[in-house]
């Protein structure tokens, strides 16, 4: 993991999670596995800010995301 200098962080930090989609078509994946490894890294970065004590939000689903295919936003 990155080593990181706590003087420089800020106090609060939004996480707006976007493009996972756009990420698995360039690599010739699923949207699901685009969406995992978006899970993937946001989890990274919640644990480093919660490790950190900074205050974090996730901004993860809007309701434009609805529209989207049904696999994609229904429950597993």
């Amino acid at each position: 993991m990155m080593e990181i200098d706590k003087e420089k962080l800020p106090h609060h930090i939004a996480i707006i999670m976007d493009g996972n989609g756009r990420w698995a078509k360039q690599k010739s994946l699923s949207r699901i596995r685009g969406h995992m490894k978006g899970i993937d890294a946001v989890r990274e970065v919640v644990t480093a800010c919660r490790n950190s004590d900074q205050d974090t939000h996730l901004y993860a689903f809007s309701v434009e995301n609805w529209k989207r295919p049904k696999d994609e936003v229904s429950p597993s």
